[in-house]
């Protein structure tokens, strides 16, 4: 029998279009991350990120939650969820006030924070995240502890994230029909990457694109925050597709097909190379499969994977991730087990590209080690650091102000990405 969940326990739940993922992890006693046990199901109500058949999803949450229950001989009662549809929105908002030249103290970051919750604008969307990021010193960026410090001014760029209401709403709603409390829901490329990126890659600037099933999601980190954000609704799940229907197999024999054969790059002796079909009817079951050669289905992917790493660029330009030809992009997702898939992004984006997998985490199972479960580990690791949020200040909690007051009160949207 299952006991009662320990403190400090975390779980974390990954909704996505082709799986649904759960990890129990726990704090050591060195503050490392312990994976206690973890769960899977596959995903049957999601459809390019969202929620398109409510019972089923539900249906899978409380399945893959079990598993990890199971494995880790515990009951949890609440999970960070991610959330990883389209309509997600990155942006940098900055506020800035004098101080005078006196010593900054804690009354006077907490007046600034509640000044930028007060600031953001969500646009009618629901806000995700509203984190301060860096604290400015007298216009000096990037200071992390600017307590105790004399300045003039003193400003914060805050980081929001935002989203299409009522995606996120029915997500909730099926985590809470499986009888679990919803903790916090984050966005995906946050959670991914703290997974995959080092602070260093975040501070330096790097691009992250996540392959998911439905849809690819390209994010751009700068200054130790995301800064950009766009959505593809291009996903693996295309390239199976695609397969399925070229080759008239069942989907579940072209996904093998792709995992086990397939790869993003081809080779002279790929002619050579059969691989057996099997029909896509029962009825034909009796009859005989046809034979393709190895060439004729990377052909197939590299049609599909052109495309898509196409519009990546795109949005790369878009976000404008220019300069160093040496700035890096960062691949995950399920999408990043594509054999050879990191060659063919350096060549086809002229940048250096790398696998991001979750690291970092303690007794990972080798099954979920790889980039498919970075968003999970992700979300574990921004539960673990628990950052300040500033949608949790009350909007009527009092000011503390100095004696020249707010007189340069500012609010500059997308800061960062403009400095980028």
């Amino acid at each position: 029998m299952a006991k009662t969940a320990p403190e400090g326990l975390i779980t974390a739940l990954d909704i996505g279009s082709s799986k649904v993922s759960a990890m129990i992890a726990q704090k050591g006693d060195g503050g490392e991350l312990i994976v206690l046990g973890t769960g899977q199901r596959e995903s049957r109500g999601v459809k390019r990120g969202y929620i398109a058949d409510a019972a089923a999803t539900e249906v899978a949450v409380r399945e893959a939650v079990e598993q990890a229950e199971r494995i880790a001989g515990t009951n949890i009662e609440n999970v960070w969820v991610s959330f990883s549809a389209g309509g997600l929105v990155s942006d940098v908002a900055s506020i800035e006030f004098e101080l005078g030249g006196h010593r900054v103290e804690q009354s006077d970051i907490d007046a600034l924070l509640q000044a930028g919750r007060d600031s953001i604008d969500p646009a009618g969307r629901m806000v995700l995240h509203a984190q301060p990021a860096l604290y400015t010193l007298d216009g000096l960026t990037g200071v992390k502890r600017p307590l105790g410090l004399h300045a003039d001014r003193l400003g914060v760029h805050i980081h929001v994230v935002a989203a299409d209401g009522s995606p996120v709403r029915n997500l909730g709603l099926c985590v809470a029909n499986a009888h679990l409390e919803v903790k916090s829901i984050i966005a995906s490329p946050v959670a991914t990457g703290m997974a995959c990126l080092s602070d260093e890659e975040r501070e330096l600037g790097v691009a992250l694109v996540e392959l998911g099933a439905g849809i690819t999601n390209v994010s751009l980190f700068a200054g130790g925050m995301l800064v950009g954000l766009m959505s593809i609704p291009i996903g693996a799940q295309d390239i199976t597709d695609d397969i399925a229907s070229a080759f008239g197999t069942r989907r579940a024999q072209a996904e093998r097909m792709k995992c086990v054969h397939g790869s993003a790059n081809a080779s002279p002796r790929d002619n050579h190379e059969m691989i057996d079909v099997a029909p896509i009817s029962a009825e034909d079951d009796a009859h005989d499969g046809t034979r393709i050669t190895k060439a004729q289905l990377i052909a197939v992917i590299r049609q599909r994977l052109d495309h898509l790493i196409g519009e990546v660029g795109k949005a790369l330009a878009e976000l404008k991730f220019e300069g160093p030809v040496g700035r890096q992009v960062v691949l995950t997702g399920g999408g990043a087990e594509l054999k050879g898939i990191a060659d063919y992004a350096q060549q086809a984006l002229g940048r250096s590209v790398r696998i991001g997998r979750p690291r970092g985490l303690t007794a990972l199972p080798e099954a979920h080690a790889g980039p498919a479960f970075a968003t999970l580990a992700g979300l574990a690791f921004y539960a673990a650091a628990d950052p300040v949020d500033l949608r949790a200040l009350s909007s009527k909690q009092q000011l503390v102000h100095r004696p020249k007051g707010f007189a340069l009160f500012r609010r500059l949207m997308a800061a960062a990405r403009a400095n980028y």
